[in-house]
């Protein structure tokens, strides 16, 4: 019995080691990202079709509120269609035979739109695709990068204009390690080694571009520190919504987080400030969002902005 122990530990320590060095993502070497990243995207001349896959991180009224953005920024016929699913995998969305989770409660909307169908069509200017949260279990589990390189792939093969995006979420808020020292930490290791440049590796002419959502809380929590909070929001929790008993909701958005994440939608797609836009905007059933202070909403612009414009894997010049 010791020896067959012995023999399948043995085992699955050569498979490990077969896996790392010869099927795990290979990533790209650094002089091949700087040249995919060196030139910035052109600016859209038009308004654009966006198609959102992902999750409740990407949820009902971001995209909305997107909507509105792009109204307001001279882009009036911005047009858009996701599937979203709860805590859904982009594997699970890959899948046909695997259920996506919640997505019969958003399903009948108007905004859905099978996602193979709509990505494979190349009806759309811009496909954005997020991972799931954990997104360290999400790579270990569930095979990000293979996946995002699907869906990617798709992409590329219906309309060779097609911009694919990848939209860097959060954790949550009362995460043990630190809220902002986890967004700060993973983006490198995670988002970017775990799936963006696997994918590059593969396709260094036709790189996807990151959405840096992530990127962009942690600065604006630093702001926030600095300057002892600004009226309306002390803290990052002020971002976040309530949940049905009115907690607070560590990992959904509520009206002001979504806005945050909306500008930078705004900033990367349309290549353009969002310092001046709107902040008093409508949610998906059409009420009027909780709508952040001006001061609130004018730092909100500022970082994005300078977030967006000093990160080359935006696509976005300075």
């Amino acid at each position: 019995m010791r020896v067959i122990l012995l023999a399948l530990a043995v085992a699955a320590i050569l498979a490990a080691a077969l896996w790392w060095f010869w099927l795990r993502p290979r990533l790209p070497d650094a002089e091949t990202v700087a040249d995919a990243y060196a030139t910035p995207l052109p600016e859209p001349e038009a308004a654009l079709r966006v198609f959102h896959l992902g999750h409740s991180l990407v949820g009902q009224d971001m995209p909305v509120m997107l909507r509105q953005l792009a109204q307001a920024g001279g882009f009036e016929n911005h047009a858009f269609a996701s599937q979203v699913g709860w805590g859904t995998p982009l594997r699970t969305h890959w899948d046909p035979d695997i259920e996506i989770p919640g997505l019969e409660t958003v399903k009948d909307g108007a905004d859905w739109q099978d996602a193979r169908e709509a990505i494979g069509s190349g009806d759309y200017d811009a496909v954005v695709l997020t991972e799931m949260v954990e997104i360290k279990d999400a790579i270990r589990y569930h095979e990000s990068a293979k996946y995002f390189g699907q869906w990617a792939d798709l992409a590329r093969e219906a309309a060779p204009g097609t911009r694919i995006y990848l939209y860097e979420t959060w954790h949550w808020v009362n995460d043990p390690a630190g809220w902002v020292a986890r967004l700060e930490g993973d983006r490198g290791p995670h988002w970017e080694n775990g799936i963006l440049l696997p994918d590059l590796a593969r396709n260094p002419e036709r790189p996807a571009h990151v959405i840096p959502a992530g990127t962009v809380m942690a600065r604006f929590a630093r702001a926030l520190e600095e300057r002892g909070g600004v009226e309306g929001i002390a803290a990052p929790e002020d971002l976040f919504g309530l949940d049905p008993e009115g907690k607070l909701d560590p990992i959904h958005m509520g009206d002001l987080g979504n806005y945050l994440v909306a500008l930078t939608h705004y900033a990367v797609l349309y290549q353009r400030s969002p310092v001046g836009l709107p902040y008093r905007l409508t949610k998906a059933d059409g009420s009027p969002a909780v709508a952040p202070s001006a001061e609130a909403a004018r730092l909100m612009q500022e970082v994005v902005w300078d977030t967006v414009t000093s990160d080359p894997k935006t696509g976005v010049g300075t």
